[in-house]
């Protein structure tokens, strides 16, 4: 999830399914922990490279159905994925570079419009932990 000390939300809409609006997602490669697939995610769907430590651990997993559109990715004895948090908060919106083969369009929202545009439980989810913590936050991030 990327947003802004200001509240606007980062989300992307997929070439498919069509229609399709998230946030920058991905898969572990082998070798990878949750940690490093998220900065890597971040570089290969938004062009942005940070350090690792810019990342903020939400702590939250949650497991879900692979969806129809992308069972084909999978080994056929896979049917769930757990997906593992992290957050990204920067001073401003930034540009982004989409991957074209992945994403159509980029668009900065505040929390609701975001929430209510994100396509997947998940993403709603995780808008609104990370709109409650930014509201929140501690002095030093104003």
């Amino acid at each position: 999830m990327i947003a802004t000390f200001a509240g606007d939300f980062l989300l992307l809409r997929r070439t498919r399914p069509v229609g399709f609006w998230q946030s920058v997602t991905g898969s572990l490669e082998p070798g990878e922990n949750p940690r490093q697939a998220a900065r890597r995610e971040l570089w290969e769907e938004t062009g942005l490279s940070l350090p690792e430590a810019a990342l903020l651990d939400l702590n939250h997993k949650e497991r879900f159905p692979i969806l129809p559109a992308w069972r084909e990715r999978y080994a056929p004895q896979v049917h769930e994925n757990l997906e593992h948090w992290f957050a990204l908060v920067l001073p401003l919106r930034r540009l982004i570079r989409l991957n074209p083969g992945e994403h159509q369009e980029a668009c900065w929202l505040p929390a609701p419009g975001a929430a209510g545009l994100a396509r997947s439980w998940t993403n709603r989810q995780a808008i609104r932990l990370l709109a409650s913590l930014l509201a929140g936050r501690p002095a030093a991030w104003r």
